[in-house]
């Protein structure tokens, strides 16, 4: 299979030549597209190729003629009668000025006279005005600070501390052990006296000491006689809780009193800062009262200052008026004298001037401009076209071969075309000519070239689960082609690799 040969790339000198005579061609069509002639009522606008231009381009040598444009105005037959006529006129008009204009050199020759004009303003009217104020009296000085005040009270006399302790509870167990000990003195011995008659009563009743009838009436004498005691020991803390009791009434009433004396003290202080607080006040008020009456007095040398300062401008505004009512009017003759003068100069001028005639009003044509045609990039397109097609067929062709060696390189390959399906044929190499005895049908025929030449397909196996593709030729085009380069095996045909590249394939290039 041969290789494809790469486009020839573009003459950079005809594809200039081209896109230049392109772009001229297309600069002239649009001359001619917006040389519009146009017809009004006042005249005509004509365009006329009235010759032509040959320029040459100096880098392809491009000789092109290009027109030149003459545009001619013709006015309609009113407008020219019109403009006859005016310049007749004119013609007219200038011979007046020329005859007036000789009286102008002895009008020009007199003075203007002003002795009967109005006097010019007096500028002292209004330069006697006395100054203006720009200070006044003082108002005296402002009362910053005020007469001290009593200094403010912030601490007072100590109330005496606080009781906070009145003993521990222990300072009354002597109290305590002393009720006990009087309660025991009279219970130790009836509790004795009692346990002896018990005794003597349970030996009268025969009851032995240590039997059961002996230990339950003891027990009995013994739960009293603990009762009594524990009796005793709830008087004693009576007793000693009594005693406390006092002792913490005693320590409260002294904190009552302690804070009676911190209140009256506290009271004191309080009173004392509420007398300087107003003295205070009263300060601060006569100290702002005698600045506002500073204010007042300040406000009012204020306005008397601007008063009279309104009165001078006033004044000066009269003078003013004055000064410009005398200056208008000496400025109106003034303005009559030379209205007088110039009179004749601007009637003279005017006959110079003569009429106009109305001009064609021609509209702006639509300017249509023709795109240029880019010849250039179309020819560099085509060679960009061209060569990614030779890239393509060349990465074809590459894939083609690359296919066809990989299938062929190694042992014997099956390739069978009964065992393929889903064959497509995508294309084919020229073949030596190896069986000159074999029948014209045996495979294609190149008649250029004079030389056979062997399909090549895509396909899969039957019997491959995958459908994987493979590119190779058919066993039964090969045995055409060379019949020592195909084995059948088990009624299979297959095909000998190194037997087909040294006999079949060629280098000559493909069709």
């Amino acid at each position: 299979m041969g290789k494809p040969d790469p486009p020839q790339p573009p003459n950079p000198v005809d594809t200039a030549r081209a896109s230049t005579s392109t772009n001229v061609a297309t600069s002239i069509a649009n001359a001619f597209l917006n040389n519009t002639n146009q017809i009004t009522p006042n005249g005509d606008l004509n365009y006329d190729v009235t010759g032509n231009y040959q320029w040459n381009d100096p880098y392809t040598g491009l000789n092109v003629d290009i027109p030149t444009f003459t545009a001619s105005q013709v006015l309609s037959p009113q407008q020219q009668a019109i403009n006859d006529q005016n310049t007749a006129a004119k013609y007219n008009l200038a011979g007046m000025a020329n005859a007036q204009s000789s009286r102008l050199s002895q009008w020009l020759a007199s003075n203007i006279d002003l002795n009967n004009a109005p006097a010019a303003g007096d500028p002292s009217q209004i330069s006697g005005v006395p100054q203006a104020a720009t200070t006044f009296g003082d108002a005296g000085q402002q009362q910053s600070t005020f007469a001290p005040t009593p200094g403010q009270v912030f601490g007072f006399g100590d109330a005496g501390a606080i009781t906070r302790d009145y003993g521990p509870a222990d300072n009354f167990s002597a109290d305590r052990q002393r009720v006990e000990d009087s309660l025991y003195g009279r219970l130790n011995p009836q509790l004795a006296k009692e346990r002896s008659n018990i005794e003597q009563r349970l030996a009268d009743q025969g009851i032995q000491y240590g039997s059961q009838a002996y230990t339950s009436a003891m027990d009995d004498y013994n739960r009293q006689s603990n009762d009594a005691r524990l009796a005793v020991t709830a008087a004693g803390g009576q007793e000693q809780q009594r005693m406390n009791d006092m002792a913490a009434q005693r320590a409260g009433f002294q904190n009552a009193a302690q804070q009676q004396d911190f209140n009256e003290q506290q009271a004191r202080g309080t009173f004392a800062n509420t007398a300087a607080a107003q003295a205070y006040q009263e300060a601060q008020g006569r100290g702002a009262f005698a600045n506002q009456a500073q204010t007042n007095t300040f406000q009012q040398q204020a306005a008397r200052g601007e008063f009279q300062n309104a009165g001078l401008a006033q004044q000066v505004a009269q003078g003013q008026s004055a000064f410009n009512a005398q200056n208008m009017a000496r400025n109106q003759f003034m303005n009559e004298q030379f209205g007088v003068r110039n009179q004749p100069i601007n009637e003279i001028s005017a006959l110079l001037s003569g009429s106009q005639i109305n001009n064609p009003n021609f509209v702006n044509t639509p300017n249509n401009q023709i795109p240029t045609t880019d010849v250039a990039g179309l020819i560099n397109t085509r060679f960009s076209q061209d060569m990614d097609i030779y890239k393509q067929e060349s990465q074809q062709q590459q894939a083609l071969m690359g296919g066809i060696f990989g299938m062929l390189g190694g042992m014997m390959k099956m390739s069978d075309e009964r065992q393929k399906e889903d064959i497509v044929k995508v294309g084919s190499v020229f073949a030596t000519d190896v069986d000159h005895d074999e029948a014209p049908h045996a495979a294609d025929t190149d008649k250029d070239e004079n030389k056979k030449v062997l399909p090549i397909y895509s396909y899969s196996y039957k019997q491959d689960p995958t459908k994987q593709r493979h590119v190779g030729p058919m066993a039964q085009d090969v045995e055409k082609l060379d019949k020592g380069a195909v084995k059948t095996r088990a009624g299979i045909k297959y095909i000998e690799p190194r037997r087909v590249m040294g006999n079949v394939f060629s280098t000559a290039q493909a069709g």
